[in-house]
């Protein structure tokens, strides 16, 4: 058995599904954490990979306030796609390149566990709670663990019903960062930040302003689950960060107390 590691370090870093397969240095910046003594800890979308494979079973996407409508056939697609197709293609990306990873989903080890989140969504999960166990046996054993975001419906007495839900990797990421106290959350797009109705970067937002922000809809669309996530983790996160992956060495330079994006405090 492997020597275990001190977890000292802790970020979460939710990797969107717009800059899976580009050519930047965000799997390299990881290895570099990971190298440095940092215990990163992945949740990556998928979301455009989804909608292709959709596509070629001759499905057609649907969504309802942002979020992807989920019946049956499509959590199939969902959950191959997610847990199988993008989990495993980073996995071995980053393992080609000298990272320790572990690819896991959250349905593994009962770690994402949801209820329904509305019936019109079909198979799309809220969650109740998360169980960290896997994650830090991971860190412990020196992985960084790679977590697709689908997750285990449970039911009234939180025994796991069978059902594999999808659910949102934003929200997903906010609550395992809170979840384990993290130190602090990234999530990477492909946008600087936050921006106000003319375009303009907003550097720092305070909670009261986020919500307000939402409010009068300067934050929309895919923004929201993210500043509301950021919202969620702040309850035991030291930091939320939205910055833009594109940029090279976006996380080693936040880890280096370089300031891009927007912060949320």
């Amino acid at each position: 058995m492997s020597k275990e590691n001190k977890i000292t370090s802790t970020i979460v870093i939710k990797i969107g599904g717009s800059l899976l397969g580009s050519e930047d240095t965000t799997l390299s910046d990881l290895v570099q954490l990971q190298n440095n003594g940092v215990c990163p800890i992945v949740v990556h979308g998928g979301g455009p990979v989804i909608s292709q494979w959709m596509e070629k079973q001759g499905a057609t996407p649907h969504f309802v306030r942002g979020l992807r409508v989920t019946d049956a056939a499509s959590m199939d697609i969902v959950s191959a796609v997610l847990a199988g197709l993008v989990n495993k293609q980073l996995v071995s990306s980053i393992q080609a390149i000298g990272g320790k990873v572990l690819g896991i989903s959250g349905a593994d080890g009962t770690m994402l566990q949801c209820k329904i989140l509305d019936p019109e969504l079909g198979q799309v999960g809220r969650i109740v709670n998360v169980n960290s166990d896997l994650i830090v046996t991971a860190l412990e054993q020196g992985y960084i663990p790679i977590i697709a975001p689908i997750a285990i419906e449970v039911d009234e007495n939180w025994s796991p019903t069978g059902t594999i839900l999808n659910v949102n990797g934003d929200t997903a990421a906010g609550e395992i960062a809170r979840s384990l106290k993290s130190d602090s959350i990234i999530f990477l797009t492909d946008v600087e930040g936050v921006l106000t109705t003319d375009k303009n970067l907003l550097k720092e937002i305070r909670k009261t302003e986020a919500y307000k922000l939402i409010q009068d809809e300067v934050v929309a669309g895919g923004m929201v689950p993210k500043v509301e996530a950021c919202l969620r983790a702040l309850d035991s996160v030291n930091e939320a960060h939205i910055m833009d992956g594109r940029t090279s060495h976006a996380i080693l330079g936040f880890s280096a107390g370089k300031n891009s994006g927007t912060r949320i405090h």
